[in-house]
């Protein structure tokens, strides 16, 4: 092969660090003093070695120590400036605070957002369409309180949940929480901000009348699945329009009781019943939008998959199931950095014009990790033969 035929002066790895910006690094270090009194392995080179851990798929400290170790001498392009130990690493996984990388994440989500965001949505219903819901990751050791009952051995693992808020015109979580398996979805409700201008959708297992109550106080719009055992008096039905003939079978104003300490208060809402003729599936919907129409409303709580395939995603192409570390800390920080490395890959996604699968895209880069390939143009043209200069090569790049 021609040297001049798809090579470039910086690995792949290299030029997928250099779309973190080292002014987020230090100004997140700085924030959270996650680099006082360390002499050598920086908050940069540990993000660095964890983000080397997730594009590789590495399963263990040996494996991302080892591995790194064969690269001495040439980690000046991915701005490594001290490769770790097994030791050093598994330390800095245990003492170095965690929010540190969930603070690189969201600076990284702020910068990079207009490239993964989709206004369709919020162009057709003129509203922000956020969507709630978590999942849960096994974990090899009881560290965090898992939910479910216990085995018959008597053993039983340990379990960490993954909250996460998306806008739905965007690929990547725009909040997240993580909490023992056994936290409650609906307590994160109240960590919610209350707008007038957002509709947030979520699935039955979130329903709290007290933070319904808040919505409507605040005019913050929802969508979400009524319960089966449910209390709830009807008070009207509302005519159903002839021409909608979507699935849409019973509209209906509905009052239920909010339970505080000293008192109980009446609370309006919306009830939607709707038969989905693919599915063959009856839903009840209940929601605090009065004005939409019913059919839409079904549509809007339709959109909550986007967030199951994000889960998807993550936990399919990025190591969550092989932890580096036996305390929560070291876990948080993991998975922290599944979300860095996914966040990038699906800049990378959004900013091609060719189509790629996010798939093949995780692979790719797996794949050619430390190969000196162009990254961008030879994913834009993967069949092409280039003959480019050097100094073409060398031309500033999308970001």
């Amino acid at each position: 092969m021609d040297k001049t035929t798809h090579f470039f002066g910086t690995s792949v790895f290299g030029q997928l660090i250099s779309l973190i910006d080292s002014k987020i690094i230090t100004a997140s270090a700085k924030k959270h003093n996650s680099d006082h009194y360390v002499k050598k392995f920086k908050t940069k080179d540990h993000l660095i070695s964890m983000l080397f851990c997730s594009f590789a798929k590495c399963t263990s400290l040996r494996e991302v120590s080892g591995a790194m170790l064969g690269l001495s001498g040439k980690t000046k392009h991915f701005q490594l400036n001290h490769i770790p130990k097994k030791s050093t690493l598994s330390d800095s996984n245990k003492r170095r605070d965690c929010d540190v990388f969930g603070e690189i994440y969201n600076k990284l989500l702020k910068q990079y957002g207009h490239y993964i965001s989709d206004s369709r949505i919020k162009d057709v219903i003129n509203k922000q369409v956020e969507i709630i819901d978590s999942s849960t990751i096994s974990l090899f050791k009881d560290i965090l309180k898992c939910v479910g009952r216990h085995p018959k051995t008597g053993k039983k693992k340990g379990g960490i949940k993954l909250h996460a808020t998306i806008n739905v015109d965007e690929t990547a979580p725009k909040m997240v929480w993580l909490t023992s398996a056994a936290t409650h979805d609906h307590v994160l409700l109240n960590s919610l901000k209350h707008n007038a201008n957002t509709i947030y959708v979520f699935d039955k297992g979130y329903n709290d009348y007290k933070a319904f109550d808040k919505f409507s106080q605040t005019d913050t719009g929802f969508v979400t699945r009524i319960k089966d055992n449910a209390a709830y008096k009807t008070l009207n039905d509302c005519k159903i329009e002839e021409h909608i003939h979507s699935g849409v079978e019973k509209d209906e104003i509905i009052e239920v009781q909010v339970k505080y300490e000293n008192n109980t208060r009446p609370l309006k809402l919306r009830k939607v019943q709707f038969y989905d003729r693919t599915l063959k599936r009856r839903f009840e919907f209940l929601t605090n939008l009065f004005e939409m129409r019913a059919d839409l409303i079904a549509a809007i709580y339709k959109l909550r998959w986007q967030i199951e395939l994000l889960f998807k995603q993550l936990k399919q192409n990025f190591p969550l199931k092989y932890f580096l570390g036996d305390n929560e800390n070291a876990i948080k920080i993991q998975i922290y950095c599944a979300l860095i490395a996914n966040l990038l890959m699906t800049v990378i996604q959004q900013t091609l014009k060719r189509k790629w699968a996010f798939s093949n895209l995780v692979s790719f880069c797996k794949i050619h990790l430390f190969n000196y390939i162009h990254l961008f143009r030879f994913l834009e043209h993967p069949d092409k033969d280039w003959q480019k200069t050097y100094d073409e090569l060398m031309q500033p790049s999308l970001f």
